[in-house]
């Protein structure tokens, strides 16, 4: 009859009793993993309501919404007089405009996800090219009116003063979004913890799926408001370079609108 004292036998019971309250203990786990939630989709579901999508790693937005803004800026450029243009004729600066934003979306053309500093180098160039332009037009209008020299008609001053404001919508959206949090590869990666702008559902999360991350749209509505309301609305400014942003198109929005409007009335009467 074997030693039941044997060392060996011993420390082999000792395992095997070891395994087994381990496996016990795993199916126990399981047990009530399966009671709470029924499912492992169940798991990443209560997960992704824990975190939202703006602080965790996600697919990147599309690139065709930025797009076709950049498109607008473009082409709005197109109907201003010579006079009120930084490049003569009106359609050289455009033209080289396209093609930064053409060369981009080749590089990049689907989702925003990809780190290169030559695409973000060009996407910032044609976004300052733009802001150029459009920072011309305006200057070239304000200065004009105040000479008298400008708006001897308001219909054409009425559109020209238009389509540099709304211009300077667009302009503006495309630096909040570039720069948000790194811009928008950095905000899809959740390289960065704190953001430039408080959006509603950063705040009530409740209020919002768990997939909703901010876009170029909602960047898009931040310049609109703060260019017609001359101050924030529902989207708040934390960082201070986010803060100087919108101080400064508060102050061009006000200019172009004031002078503009004042004119064209004045030349109504």
């Amino acid at each position: 009859m074997p030693d039941s004292t044997d060392p060996g036998r011993a420390g082999s019971s000792d395992y095997t009793r070891v395994l087994d309250g381990i496996r016990s203990l795993h199916d126990r786990m399981d047990e009530l993993e399966n009671f709470a939630l029924p499912s492992g989709r169940a798991v990443t579901a209560e997960w992704r309501r824990a975190v939202p999508a703006w602080r965790r790693v996600t697919q990147g937005e599309p690139r065709w919404h930025v797009g076709i803004a950049m498109v607008a800026a473009i082409c709005l450029q197109l109907p201003l007089p010579d006079r009120l243009v930084l490049i003569r004729p009106v359609w050289v600066l455009p033209a080289i405009q396209g093609l930064l934003l053409v060369i981009v979306g080749v590089l990049n053309p689907h989702r925003i996800d990809r780190e290169s500093r030559l695409i973000r180098g060009l996407s910032l160039t044609l976004v300052s090219a733009l802001s150029l332009a459009n920072a011309w037009s305006a200057g070239r209008l304000v200065v004009g009116l105040v000479r008298g020299t400008q708006g001897n008609a308001a219909g054409p001053l009425l559109i020209s003063g238009g389509i540099i404001w709304l211009t300077n919508v667009i302009v503006f959206a495309l630096w909040y979004w570039e720069f948000d949090r790194g811009g928008p590869v950095a905000r899809a990666h959740a390289t960065r913890l704190y953001p430039d702008f408080q959006f509603v559902q950063m705040t009530t999360p409740q209020m919002a799926p768990p997939s909703w991350e901010p876009i170029f749209f909602d960047y898009l509505y931040l310049a609109f408001t703060n260019a017609a309301a001359f101050s924030p609305t529902d989207v708040m400014p934390l960082s201070r370079w986010a803060k100087a942003a919108m101080l400064v198109q508060s102050v061009v929005s006000i200019v172009t609108v004031a002078l503009v409007v004042a004119r064209a009335v004045n030349i109504l009467r």
